[in-house]
């Protein structure tokens, strides 16, 4: 079943009832539109997946597989939920995204990493981009010439210390969207 924007044959895909912030329709659009082909064929990361949409649609428009990697319950029960929905079949990971780089990640294993991390709005709360973004098991994660796509707070400095390029960056209301690769 095709997958667009969180949607499949019509109907919304399942939404964990949390305080996890899904990913707008546009945005999903915009990503996909960017992507092209690539993802056909590709092996997708989904890191923080919340609904599993963004892997899911992956999924519906090609990808050869997905991991979908999350850490509340809620949101994994969703995932469950959506992957019955359309008929696809993804990877689901229950666990939190870091002790999954480092413990399960093969090198080179995913063409397409996304991550939609919680955004820090006020001091004190963890930001998961600095995270991510000096995170060696992603980087070896990644296969050579694959892409990372990092949604985050609109306006906010990325850390990319020489290590990733930032190839194409949009703004799409409260997220912003930034498609990296590694610097060679």
């Amino acid at each position: 079943m095709r997958v667009i924007a969180g949607s499949a044959g019509g109907l919304s895909l399942y939404l964990p009832k949390s305080e996890l912030r899904p990913t707008m329709d546009v945005v999903k659009g915009a990503i996909y539109s960017s992507l092209g082909d690539f993802v056909i064929g590709a092996r997708v990361l989904d890191l923080f997946a919340g609904s599993g949409a963004l892997g899911i649609e992956a999924l519906s428009r090609g990808a050869a597989s997905a991991t979908l990697v999350e850490n509340d319950r809620r949101a994994v029960a969703a995932i469950e939920k959506n992957l019955v929905k359309t008929n696809l079949k993804g990877n689901v990971q229950a666990m939190d995204i870091f002790r999954f780089l480092d413990r399960f990640a093969a090198p080179g294993s995913y063409e397409l990493i996304i991550a939609d991390p919680p955004y820090a709005k006020a001091p004190g709360e963890r930001d998961f981009t600095p995270e991510l973004l000096g995170s060696e098991a992603l980087l070896k994660a990644l296969a050579p010439n694959g892409i990372f796509i990092l949604e985050h707070l609109p306006g906010a400095k990325l850390p990319l210390r020489n290590v990733w390029e930032c190839f194409r960056q949009k703004r799409y209301g409260a997220t912003e969207v930034a498609f990296l690769r590694p610097v060679v």
